[in-house]
C-alpha cells in the first residue's frame, strides 16, 4: 500500500522536535497503523473499476431486456387494438346495413301504405261517397280528399326523414365514441412508451 507523505521526514521533524528515535519510529507505526484501518474502512464501501464496469454491464443488459419487453408488449397492444378497431368497424358496418335495411323497409310500407291509401282515395270518388246527396263527387270535393291523402303522404315522409335523423345521429354517436375509445388507448400507449 502506498503512502502518500514521507516517514522517514516525519521521523527527523519529531527528533528535531525533542523526541527520540524510537519515540518517533512508534508515533509514526502508529500513524501508518491508524491510517490503514480508516483506509480499510473507506475502501470497504468503495467498488474498483472492474467490480463498477460489470455493475454498469448488467445494468445495460437489464435496460435492453426491458426494451425488448417494452417492444413485445407494445407490437401486442398495437395488434390487439387493431383487432379492436377492425371489430368496432365490422359492427358498425353491420348497423350501417341493419339501418339501411329498415329504411328499405319503412319506405316499402310507405309506399304500399300511399298506393292502398290512393287505391282507396280513387274507390271513394268513383263510387260517390264523398257526396251523399250527388252520383258524382264534385271537383273541390276530390281536391279535399287528394289534400289530405298529400298531408298523410307528407306527415309519413316527415316521419321517416326524423328516423333516419335520428338512426345517422346513434351512427354518428357510435363511431365518435369508437374513434375517441382509440385515441385514448393510443395516446395511453405514447405516454408509456
Amino acid at each position: 500500500r502506498r503512502l502518500f507523505f514521507d516517514t522517514h521526514a516525519l521521523v527527523r521533524l519529531l527528533e528535531e522536535n525533542g523526541f527520540t528515535t524510537q519515540q518517533s519510529e512508534v508515533i509514526v507505526s502508529a500513524l501508518v497503523k491508524i491510517m490503514n484501518t480508516n483506509l480499510d474502512m473507506i475502501y470497504k464501501d468503495m467498488v474498483t473499476k472492474v467490480q463498477q464496469e460489470i455493475a454498469l454491464q448488467q445494468v445495460m443488459s437489464h435496460i435492453g431486456g426491458v426494451k425488448k419487453d417494452m417492444i413485445i408488449l407494445e407490437k401486442s397492444e398495437f395488434s390487439a387494438l387493431r383487432s379492436e378497431n377492425e371489430k368496432i368497424k365490422l359492427e358498425l358496418q353491420q348497423i350501417k346495413k341493419q339501418v339501411m335495411d329498415e329504411i328499405t323497409k319503412v319506405r316499402a310500407d310507405n309506399k304500399l301504405n300511399l298506393n292502398l291509401e290512393k287505391t282507396r282515395v280513387k274507390e271513394l270518388v268513383s263510387f260517390g261517397y264523398f257526396l251523399p246527396e250527388t252520383s258524382k263527387p264534385s271537383h273541390a270535393q276530390q281536391d279535399r280528399a287528394l289534400t289530405q291523402t298529400d298531408r298523410k303522404i307528407d306527415t309519413e315522409v316527415a316521419d321517416l326523414k326524423t328516423m333516419l335523423e335520428t338512426h345517422k345521429l346513434d351512427n354518428i354517436k357510435y363511431l365518435a365514441g369508437s374513434v375517441f375509445t382509440c385515441l385514448t388507448v393510443a395516446l395511453g400507449f405514447y405516454r408509456l412508451w
